[in-house]
Order: C-alpha cells, then structure tokens, then sequence
C-alpha cells in the first residue's frame, strides 16, 4: 500500500494516538532515504551551519543557504512534511520581512516554517499563518540566541522559567501554530507543556514526555565530531566512510585500482 502524504493536518492529528518521528537532512539523497525510512516529518534545520557548513552556531546562516537545502530535500518529492527553520534575523525584524522570508522558503519546497521563540515572536506567527504560512513554534533552547543565552544549555530549569515555557505554548498556540519544537528542557517541564495545549509537541534533548521526537541526522548516523549528550547515535557511519576510502586510496597507491582487467571492461 502507497504511504500517504503527510500534511500539517496529519500532524496535528496525531496527538495523544501515534508518537511522531522527525529528522533533519540538508540535501537530495539523505532526504530520499529518511523518507524511505518513514519519517513523519523532515526538517532542514540552520543546524545545517554546524553539521554541513563548519559553523560553531547556526547565526551565520543565510536565507541564501536555507533556500539552497530546501530545494535539494525538496527534490527528493518525500511523503513526509517538510518544514523549514527561519534563519537568524529573517523574522525578528518585523511581519512585513517575516512574510517575505517565508515566502521564498515555500516556494523553495517547504510545507512550513519554523521561527524561534515564544510570545515575542505573536503577531509574526499570527500573521504567516493568516497568509497560508503554516509555522511549527520552537521554544526552550533557541540556538539563534545563544550568544545572549552564554552558551548551549538547558532552559527551564526554575519555576519562573517552567511558568514562562507554558505560556509561551500556549501563545504560539493560540497565535495559530500546528505543533512545536521544545528543546533542551527538563522532562518534568516538557511534559506539563505537553499537557497544557492541544497541538503536538516535539521534543529534542527534552525527555520522553512529547507527542514526538527529532534528532539531527548527523548524530544518528555517527557523523558529528562532539553530539549532544542526549542524541542516540544509530550507526558508526564515520567509521565506516573513513574505511572505504582509505580502502580506497590504498588500492589507488598500490596499483589494485583500477585493474587492467577492470578498466578493459569498462571500454568493452
């Protein structure tokens, strides 16, 4: 049986019935495979900064670049929603650039967007979606403020932060998003936001609580340098593309490759 498109209605409806699953991918082959695998939904992430460009943070990543990854994954036709994030500074700015910006990640290929922020970010929330523009919110850890925030760590650790964290859901939700990511936030406090509003939550390093989880396909695959402590790394893939291609350039040196055998059959 085909497996049917998954739209932000498919989403929103799986809410206390199936747990949702998302990843990352950055570019045409990788975004063919993890909609093989059966995602729900594939984000291309401005941790693309970090994991594709060599960044420290996603801040020196453009629209430019956002709009280059979109249309790669886009390409790959997946059944799972695409969604993208919203660089650093394509929103902040005002509706009016908000629009604009998302706009052109949309006609790239995505199926949303997703800005950082909470009750701060309303009427730029508010207003996409009013145009057509479904938004997925993201609040705890915003990566885009991390130098204001002194480094990558874990919000919402006291009662105020809790209190604010539930608020901020709520204002994404009423403001009309369809599910939102909360990232590096402790369970407890994952789970009361879960539990406060209606519309999926995602959780990334945020406890087993949420409708649903992402990771960066990077650390599943084994490809990052220095993963967060709670990514699962699936498979040692930087093991195994370092041994091929060292495989390779020994048989390169050594003469083995091609082979004079190899080569005839590829004139033949």
């Amino acid at each position: 049986m085909e497996r049917r498109k998954v739209t932000v209605q498919t989403i929103m409806s799986m809410k206390g019935k199936q747990r949702i699953a998302m990843i990352t991918a950055y570019d045409y082959p990788t975004a063919r495979l993890v909609d093989q695998a059966g995602v729900d939904g594939i984000l291309v992430g401005d941790s693309l900064g970090m994991t594709v460009l060599g960044f420290e943070n996603t801040l020196r990543v453009t629209l430019r670049d956002m709009l280059i990854h979109v249309a790669a994954v886009a390409r790959a036709k997946p059944k799972a929603l695409l969604i993208a994030d919203m660089p650093f500074m394509t929103y902040e700015t005002g509706v009016r650039d908000a629009l604009k910006n998302a706009s052109k990640l949309i006609r790239a290929g995505a199926e949303a967007v997703k800005p950082e922020g909470g009750q701060e970010i309303f009427d730029v929330v508010n207003n996409l979606v009013k145009f057509g523009i479904p938004v997925m919110g993201h609040i705890g850890l915003n990566p885009q403020r991390v130098l204001s925030l002194g480094g990558f760590r874990m919000i919402g650790r006291t009662e105020e932060q809790a209190k604010k964290l539930i608020e901020d859901a709520k204002a994404l939700q009423e403001a009309g998003a369809f599910a939102i990511v909360i990232e590096m936030v402790p369970a407890s406090v994952a789970k009361a936001v879960t539990e406060s509003i209606k519309i999926p939550t995602i959780c990334i390093g945020a406890g087993p609580h949420c409708d649903g989880q992402i990771l960066v396909i990077h650390d599943v695959l084994g490809l990052t340098e220095r993963p967060p402590s709670f990514a699962k790394k699936y498979v040692d893939l930087a093991s195994i593309i370092r041994d091929a291609v060292a495989k390779y350039v020994s048989e390169v040196r050594n003469g083995e490759f091609p082979s004079a055998e190899y080569y005839k059959d590829i004139k033949s």
